[in-house]
């Protein structure tokens, strides 16, 4: 007899029941990426309200990565422990808060506390996101969906990027405290539309709430209007408190799980995020260096995100066409080679325009087929921390990105050696994915691990 959680793996996909939760969880992503946008716009601006030198101005994108680091271990644990839908809703009630106050900054430093813990509550998005649409969608066609998430990310790019740009020709004066406010007003309306979401059955079924789950799977079976058979619950596994042993129990759990999995995930996102990042916080400061104006710099950044939307839905397409691996494995190493093109040819202006369009495009390929992939890799005990730890890493190489980069790597090693170095170790993790991971396409959550061959990577 088929269990609940192989049910809902099994339903039909309809947009008026899984999809929109994949639109609620897509609009909180898209606010993740509009944050993180808005760091590379903040620091011309914000240098020239406080008179900040590039080693300071590169703590607006510092302090903003670094908390959603914090955020991102945090609530993927948290989400494992206390169900994904308050998860869900705190999260983006967190960043609207300490995001108004931002705009309401003093000083420098107390702008930079604040984009702190903004951080921290957009830094659980992703991985408490991932997780619930995960969880609802059917196996056939959860690599198209996990991986389609990803548009929400340039279309937040891109509208952070016309916001900005809009604002700025309105007004020079204070115009970033605009920046921050305007983005906080849709995020609030999105975290009211949040609390009428499901918690997913399959946590439910881990926690023992037997009686909710099934509620759940019924109302599930009914909305898609399909034909199941007879079905049980699976026996609940016991889920612990939240403590800070149960954190660290979670770290402990994942390396248990699969040490591989867990190092080659730890890896990519690391790399990944470390080249994307770092191109997307310095943009418009490198172009402004050429000497761009505010206006035009932060054009080109919006169409290199812009770009992007067409890359996510190319990815969304080849993750089930030719699997995650090749995707992930190939798009990396050449996205990064994109960057390279351009921090050589930066004083031509047609070819360096070319080269960055390509990144925009090329790095969108990468980043939503990673996304589904690791959350995949994960059985559902595990799956929210696992993408939060993996998401973790990420950020915090990623927060000292603005830092490192406006401090040491540009002005020593200039932009195409710093760019080199970055392709290098991308292209090393994508190796290390080839041999130690398994390719996920097609397979049911919580049983991709027992698919392994005997070598221990599936085909």
């Amino acid at each position: 007899m088929k269990t609940g959680d192989q049910i809902v793996q099994e339903l039909p996909w309809r947009w008026r029941t899984q999809g929109m939760i994949f639109l609620v969880g897509g609009l909180g992503f898209m606010f993740d990426a509009w944050d993180v946008t808005l760091n590379g716009f903040l620091i011309p601006l914000v240098s020239a309200q406080w008179s900040l030198t590039k080693p300071e101005a590169s703590w607006v994108g510092t302090a903003n990565l670094i908390g959603m680091a914090v955020g991102a271990f945090g609530w993927g644990g948290i989400a494992d422990i206390i169900g994904r839908k308050r998860a869900f809703s705190l999260t983006l009630l967190m960043f609207s808060v300490f995001s108004v106050l931002g705009a309401l900054s003093p000083s420098f430093l107390v702008f930079c506390v604040f984009r702190f813990f903004a951080g921290v509550g957009l830094g659980g998005c992703i991985p408490v996101d991932y997780a619930l649409v995960g969880e609802f969608t059917p196996a056939k066609v959860r690599g198209r969906v996990l991986t389609a998430m990803d548009v929400w990310w340039p279309i937040g790019a891109t509208l952070c990027g016309v916001v900005s740009t809009a604002l700025l020709a309105v007004t020079a004066i204070d115009s970033w405290r605009l920046m921050l406010l305007v983005m906080v007003l849709p995020a609030l309306l999105l975290f009211w539309i949040r609390l009428s979401v499901p918690e997913s059955p399959l946590y439910l079924i881990r926690r023992g709430r037997e009686a909710e789950a099934r509620t759940i799977i019924e109302k599930l079976v009914a909305r898609t209007g399909a034909t199941v058979e007879p079905w049980t619950l699976p026996d609940a596994r016991s889920a612990p408190r939240l403590s800070m042993f149960s954190v660290v129990k979670q770290l402990r759990d994942l390396w248990r799980f699969n040490a591989g999995v867990t190092a080659v995930s730890w890896a990519l996102f690391l790399t990944v995020f470390l080249l994307y990042y770092g191109a997307l916080t310095w943009l418009p400061t490198i172009l402004k260096t050429e000497g761009y104006g505010n206006y035009a710099a932060f054009m080109v950044t919006t169409l290199m995100t812009a770009v992007g939307i067409v890359g996510v839905l190319v990815s969304a397409w080849l993750v089930d066409a030719v699997g995650r691996k090749w995707v992930i494995g190939l798009s990396g190493p050449v996205a990064a080679l994109a960057l390279v093109f351009f921090a050589v040819q930066l004083e031509m202006p047609t070819a360096a325009k070319i080269w960055i369009g390509a990144f925009g495009f090329i790095i969108e390929l990468t980043i939503p087929a990673l996304y589904a992939y690791v959350s995949e890799l994960y059985p559902t005990e595990l799956r929210a921390s696992g993408f939060g730890w993996a998401s973790t890493v990420s950020r915090v190489g990623a927060g000292f990105v603005p830092l490192i980069f406006g401090s040491l790597l540009w002005p020593v090693l200039g932009l195409p050696l710093t760019f080199v170095a970055i392709a290098v170790i991308v292209t090393a993790a994508s190796v290390a994915m080839a041999f130690l991971t398994p390719e996920t396409r097609g397979r049911e959550l919580d049983q991709i691990e027992s698919e392994r061959t005997p070598s221990g990577v599936a085909m």
